[in-house]
């Protein structure tokens, strides 16, 4: 789902000012992309719960910086509303399934 929701931003930001590729443009692909990362370095890590939780902890405030640059976007005019308003629901359901992950570590790390 934090895949497709980054390549949706990546596909909404074509159309976005030339003036813009070095800061909203590359903002809201940069943090996007980020989340993703995080949880795939999140899990991949999971036999330290310490860090499995911290890399979730970037997760989650990644996800909610994107969400800050698609409101920008809107503002902008560079993004139609509903859009914006799709992928926020998008990402408030990823942060949530983040948080859950952070709050029970347990049933996601590796015991050995």
């Amino acid at each position: 789902m934090g895949f497709e929701a980054a390549m949706r931003i990546f596909e909404a930001t074509k159309g976005f000012p030339k003036e813009e590729v070095y800061s909203l443009t590359d903002q809201i692909r940069r943090s996007s992309r980020s989340v993703c990362a995080n949880i795939a370095e999140a899990w991949r890590r999971r036999r330290y719960s310490n860090y499995f939780t911290s890399k979730l902890n970037d997760a989650e405030a990644e996800a909610a910086e994107t969400q800050v640059w698609l409101d920008f976007a809107v503002k902008c005019g560079y993004l139609k509303p509903e859009t914006a308003r799709e992928l926020h629901t998008t990402y408030d359901y990823i942060q949530g399934k983040i948080v859950n992950m952070i709050l029970h570590p347990e049933h996601w790390v590796i015991k050995e």
